[in-house]
């Protein structure tokens, strides 16, 4: 009695009948078990042999279909009947005599190369992976394995390659990403059946890891081109951690967004893996060039288009890639900015934290526009100023004008940017509110230093250690001179303290060039000549005195005071096609009987009439002729003075006030009328032009002529304070009187701060000591420092407080030993550098370190090297840089165990 069997696949037929060629069976024919279904005949065509195959259901069919075979013909006789159903007469002709079964593993061994073994994990996985491997095999075969057993990877690796179009080596969660872009090779794998699809997803899971769950799903949904933009939204809706401001509305947004994976609701696990190589693939994507980032675009903006549809928009900001992540994440930083603004006095160390904590969170946005990113650093670094406490008046015109270098020019820095703003309104408004607060307080030290500027001016106060622009060849470039030293003077027309920090930062960013300022102290300035204009100011810079003209004027003066000097203009440094200098600029610079080669640069000037000064970042690559100048200019025995005539101020907008004048000057008018409360009356030898007498506005939005990009003449400090920068390409000690400058930036623009800190409005003293109170305050005293609360170690012996760490550091035996007597770091100096990162969380910037301890900014990288070298015992680091280059670590446990500190 035959036994039911199901429809041998044609495919299964075929291999079957290819096995049975290739024994070199001399039988005509071949029966094989299966259900006699189908059409009639079907003719098969193997190696150039015609194989007929005739469903049998009967002994007579099977006769039949003996006796009509042609010659040269093979038959595939296709019964569910058994050899003795069959009978004798027919099994005479048959290949072995009897019915033969089509076993789905012996094509699969066939298949592989006739391999010898399967793998028994291989069979376990079920009679679909034989079915499926025969079905789908390549026209080319499935690869050989590597040895004499088909393994389960193996034959599933080589399936799910072929019915993905995907190489083997692609089987990841990566490579699953990139073909989910590919709409028409997801197309196979969608038609196949459910069985086979539920295999190779099973597969992938262990090749690609979760991520290929719900990726296969929404390819099988019909969803596979958007699983990349729904990987990036599962990372929204189903986070890692557990704590959830809006659990309910990301609950609601799973709930939506189910279907798309065909109902499937995919686990947290497979949620985060789907989420990790969604992003993985689109920061690949975006920085492989312009058309990858286009691709990115396109399905980043297709994400924001699903979480509009299933209403998730307003979990965007926890996205690090989604744009509208980024405008979430910068309207929640204005929000904080608003907050911490104060209404009067100074702003709250919490607010401003706060402020701190929400900037960091838009820096971490992969989408981060960096303009927008710098402008909100700016913003912060306002804050922190705001923070401080705003002193008493400065005393003196010095005092005013040391502000200014050393303060306010870098809110100056600062307000420029958030002043030019954001697209945004709600961040613009923000920007609005704090650049109105700094600037009542800016303003304030505006009118003080005009009214000390007025007074010092009328009564011919003599300068004492105040250097004014008259004076900067006789005290500055000459006594250089007399060392023996060449000396390059760039007069950079227009260039107020904010430029010139920006200068300073591009110029000395490679170590090629080093700041000296005199005796190694803080920077300081110079006072411009009245009106602070061009043609006051500058020739009275090149004449030594106080003066006023034009070109010819400068050019006269300054040969009269150095004979062999080279005075050079902006069209003397213009050079022909190919040259970036005259020849005769180049010539000038490497005659070493030229002493004194003064250029003036008009970069900074020409952009207050044609440009936007307020926004452009003044460096050695937007001013070329500094960069072009100083490459000349590098010789070990020249010293660069870097100097202006005079700052500017720029244009307000709607903000600008327009006062009547009876001349045509923008920032100062002749004395016709009293001065109002925007202005300064001021008279006396300095003011060169107006007859001596001049008023001068000293708020920054008023002018009295046309309108501009930037002004200058009037009496604000950025516009009277000239900055003085002096480098060196070689020993930073060769210069009489001058030494390697210390940091220059304040501690409120490169540290942040936290709630509990209070920052003074200038750095304390050198030599005042007094007890640490926050992060930002500078003690220099070793044993002042109040002790630091510390967590309860794992260690039963408690962890030293930071004097007792420190003290108990430069007594230790072992820290005695490891002193190089050659390279000694003082004493003093290693625990100033252990207490500033003590207190800073045993971490601190590299400027702020420099700052703190009193090394000169160019030198801190080889100080900290030596400091490791010393600190590091046994190859075990106690101090690392982090990886943006510029922030320290210090390992106290490790300190602690090394040096054997542990109370005893």
């Amino acid at each position: 009695m035959s036994v039911p069997v199901g429809v041998a696949p044609p495919d299964a037929i075929r291999r079957k009948v290819e096995a049975w060629l290739a024994e070199d069976d001399p039988a005509d024919a071949i029966a094989l078990t299966a259900r006699p279904d189908g059409p009639a005949e079907t003719v098969l065509s193997i190696n150039g042999c015609r194989v007929r195959v005739v469903p049998c259901p009967t002994p007579l069919a099977a006769r039949a279909a003996l006796h009509d075979r042609a010659d040269g013909e093979r038959l595939v006789l296709l019964t569910e009947l058994t050899d003795s159903e069959l009978g004798d007469g027919v099994l005479a002709h048959l290949s072995k005599q009897t019915v033969r079964k089509i076993d789905p593993w012996d094509l699969v061994r066939q298949m592989f190369g006739g391999v010898g073994a399967l793998d028994p994990t291989l069979v376990r996985v079920g009679r679909w992976v034989a079915n499926a491997l025969t079905d789908h095999a390549p026209a080319d075969g499935w690869p050989a394995p590597p040895g004499a057993i088909l393994t389960r990877d193996h034959a599933l690796r080589s399936l799910t390659s072929e019915l993905l179009d995907l190489p083997p080596a692609e089987l990841d969660d990566s490579g699953l990403v990139q073909w989910s872009t590919d709409a028409r090779r997801q197309l196979r794998f969608t038609q196949l059946p459910e069985a086979v699809a539920d295999g190779i997803t099973a597969y992938l899971t262990g090749t690609a890891g979760h991520a290929a769950v719900p990726m296969m799903a929404a390819v099988r949904a019909g969803n596979g081109v958007d699983v990349i933009p729904l990987g990036l939204l599962a990372g929204l809706l189903w986070p890692a951690g557990s704590e959830r401001a809006a659990e309910v509305e990301a609950a609601v947004g799973r709930t939506r967004l189910e279907p798309r994976f065909g109902g499937l609701r995919p686990s947290p696990q497979q949620a985060e893996s789907l989420h990790q190589a969604a992003e993985a693939w689109v920061y690949r994507t975006l920085e492989s060039g312009d058309n990858g980032r286009d691709e990115a675009m396109r399905l980043l903006r297709r994400a924001e288009a699903i979480a509009a549809e299933v209403e998730i928009t307003a979990l965007l900001s926890a996205s690090t890639v989604l744009p509208s992540g980024f405008v979430q994440r910068l309207r929640a930083f204005a929000d904080a900015v608003r907050l911490a603004v104060p209404a009067g006095g100074s702003a709250f160390s919490a607010a401003v934290a706060r402020a701190q904590w929400a900037l960091a969170r838009m820096e971490e946005h992969r989408a981060a526009e960096p303009r927008r990113v710098e402008t909100a650093r700016m913003a912060v670094r306002l804050l922190r100023w705001l923070h401080t406490t705003d002193g008493p008046p400065p005393a003196t015109l010095l005092d005013a004008l040391h502000r200014q270098v050393r303060q306010d020019g870098w809110v100056d820095r600062a307000r420029l940017d958030v002043f030019a703003g954001d697209p945004d309104a709600q961040v613009a408004e923000a920007y609005r509110l704090l650049h109105r607060a700094v600037d009542a307080r800016r303003s304030r030290h505006d009118q003080q230093f005009a009214t000390l500027l007025a007074a010092a001016t009328s009564a011919e106060t003599e300068p004492g250690a105040l250097l004014r622009v008259e004076d900067v060849l006789d005290r500055v470039v000459q006594p250089i001179l007399d060392t023996g030293r060449r000396v390059l003077l760039l007069v950079m027309d227009g260039m107020g303290v904010a430029a010139a920090t920006e200068l300073a930062e591009s110029v000395t960013r490679t170590g090629a060039w080093v700041e000296l300022t005199p005796d190694g102290g803080p920077r300081t300035g110079v006072l411009a000549a009245l009106p602070t204009v061009t043609e006051a100011s500058r020739c009275s810079l090149l004449s030594g005195r106080i003066a006023a003209g034009g070109q010819q004027a400068e050019r006269k003066a300054f040969r009269q005071r150095f004979a062999a000097g080279r005075l050079l203009h902006k069209s003397a440094l213009r050079a022909g096609a190919g040259a970036a200098l005259d020849p005769d600029v180049l010539a000038a610079l490497d005659d070493k009987s030229i002493r004194l080669v003064a250029a003036v640069v008009n970069t900074i000037d020409d952009a207050l009439d044609r440009s936007d000064p307020g926004t452009t970042v003044w460096g050695d690559d937007t001013i070329t002729a500094v960069a072009d100048l100083l490459t000349s200019a590098s010789d070990p025995d020249r010293v660069v003075v870097i100097v202006s005539d005079h700052g500017h101020v720029v244009d307000r907008g709607p903000e600008s006030v327009t006062l009547p004048s009876a001349s045509n000057e923008n920032r100062w008018r002749p004395p016709t009328d009293p001065p109002s409360d925007a202005e300064v009356a001021v008279a006396g030898s300095r003011v060169a032009l107006g007859g001596g007498s001049v008023v001068l506005p000293w708020r920054e939005e008023v002018r009295y002529g046309p309108r501009k990009a930037g002004y200058h003449g009037g009496a604000a400090p950025a516009e009277a304070v000239i900055p003085l920068l002096v480098l060196i390409a070689g020993d930073d000690s060769a210069v009489p009187g001058w030494a390697g400058a210390p940091v220059a930036s304040p501690d409120w623009w490169r540290e942040p701060l936290t709630e509990s800190t209070s920052l003074p409005a200038e750095p304390p003293p050198a030599t005042r000591r007094r007890p640490r109170k926050s992060v930002e305050h500078q003690t220099d005293g070793l044993f002042d420092l109040t002790p630091a609360v510390v967590a309860p170690a794992a260690a039963p012996q408690p962890v030293p407080t930071a004097p007792d760490a420190v003290a108990a550091l430069l007594s230790s035996e072992r820290y005695a030993q490891r002193r190089d007597p050659r390279l000694p770091l003082a004493d003093e100096r290693v625990a100033a550098l252990l207490n500033t990162l003590i207190a800073g969380g045993d971490r601190a910037t590299l400027d702020t370190l420099a700052a703190r301890s009193g090394v000169p900014a160019h030198r801190i990288n080889g100080t900290i090297t030596a400091l490791r070298r010393l600190l590091q015992v046994e190859g075990y680091p106690v101090l690392t840089l982090d990886a943006d280059g510029r922030t320290v670590h210090l390992n106290r446990a490790l300190l602690i165990e090394q040096f054997e500190l542990e109370p005893r």
